[in-house]
């Protein structure tokens, strides 16, 4: 089943059990796939995008999905 929710910073914090300023500093160094959608200066990602990118993240011993 494919999820087509958007997830901004305080959703993929909570997917990976972090503060939303970690998921902004992981975009600000490029650990983050770039966003589907920014609208109003805020990006947003699907959530199947984040989950696969959960899964491939090195040193993530969680692989949470």
């Amino acid at each position: 089943m494919t999820d087509h929710r958007l997830w901004s910073y305080r959703e993929i914090a909570a997917h990976i059990r972090v503060k939303p300023e970690t998921v902004r500093s992981y975009r600000k160094h490029g650990l983050l796939p770039s966003p589907h959608l920014v609208e109003g200066g805020r990006p947003y990602w699907l959530a199947d995008t984040i989950r696969e990118w959960v899964m491939r993240r090195p040193g993530n011993r969680r692989r949470r999905t």
